[in-house]
């Protein structure tokens, strides 16, 4: 996914990592044993060779064939708390460029909204953000996932609600089990029990959307779902809304009205930029917050 910026919206430079929290400082080695790298056996030899070269843990690890590079930079990832997947680890889609390719241009961008977003809504005391497009092949609920992803990484207690009750995706871009999720919560049949924490990276949790209603328009207009994002909103610090697409019905307009603002998602070439703008009114005039555009080129 190659994100691009509406430059009259959002623009701003990377945020970077933040430091491992309370001054955690483990060692790459203790780090390597623990994730199952190297063996006890096998670090003695690292430490021979650390000694008789005069090189660091890691170095004399990846010299003896031990580790390669990628390792070192979960490692790495792991002491700052900045948590992301190799290929082939964990249930997730591969289409959550923020967990398999943290340190690619893609993702970069990716922090750059980030950073925009926190400088211009989060920082004002707002813990809500739904994320908005017209038509379901935009690329909304892939870009508010990884979004999620990377606030996640910055530290900030992240939730990401599927709450498209029409073609929810979030439960299989995450490889979730769970079969309750939004719409169960707004029916009373289930609570905070049908958040689901993601284990692979430290601050972030999915609800999905749970049971499809037969009625999702009606469900996300119930004062319940704005009694239920209040308390969300006070257990997080960032709540991230996946909504279904405008072309679906006014289920985006209920959320957002809710919320109070939004990041519109459009496909380059291929959203109508007159369709957009009508939208974009639309939101306005029911008192929401359009905070920008996010143009994706699949």
């Amino acid at each position: 996914m190659e994100t691009t910026m509406n430059p009259t919206a959002l623009s701003g430079a990377t945020v970077p990592a933040t430091p491992a929290r309370g001054g955690r400082d483990s060692s790459i080695g203790g780090l390597l044993l623990e994730s199952g790298k190297i063996t006890p056996e096998n670090a003695e030899r690292v430490l021979r060779t650390q000694k008789e070269l005069g090189i660091r843990f890691g170095e004399a690890a990846i010299r003896l064939g031990l580790i390669t590079e990628e390792d070192i930079q979960q490692v790495l990832a792991r002491q700052f708390d900045y948590a992301y997947l190799q290929r082939g680890a964990g249930s997730f889609s591969d289409k959550l460029i923020a967990a398999y390719q943290p340190f690619g241009p893609q993702v970069e961008t990716l922090r750059a909204i980030r950073s925009q977003l926190m400088l211009r809504w989060f920082a004002r005391g707002r813990k809500s953000l739904a994320i908005v497009s017209i038509n379901p092949e935009d690329g909304a609920s892939l870009f508010a996932a990884n979004l999620a992803v990377v606030f996640s990484q910055l530290g900030e207690q992240t939730l990401l609600v599927d709450a498209n009750l029409r073609a929810p995706q979030q439960q299989a871009m995450f490889g979730l089990q769970g079969r309750k999720g939004l719409s169960d919560a707004l029916a009373g049949r289930a609570g905070f029990d049908a958040i689901e924490k993601i284990d692979s990276f430290i601050d972030l949790s999915v609800l999905s959307a749970g049971t499809l209603p037969p009625n999702p328009q009606e469900m996300l207009s119930r004062t319940s779902f704005g009694q239920l994002s209040e308390q969300l909103a006070a257990s997080y610090d960032v709540v991230l809304y996946d909504v279904a697409a405008a072309v679906h019905g006014a289920d985006a307009i209920a959320v957002a009205a809710r919320i109070g603002g939004v990041v519109l998602v459009a496909r380059n070439n291929q959203t109508a930029l007159e369709d957009l703008a009508a939208f974009t009114e639309q939101l306005i005039s029911h008192g929401v917050e359009v905070l920008g555009t996010v143009l994706n080129d699949l």
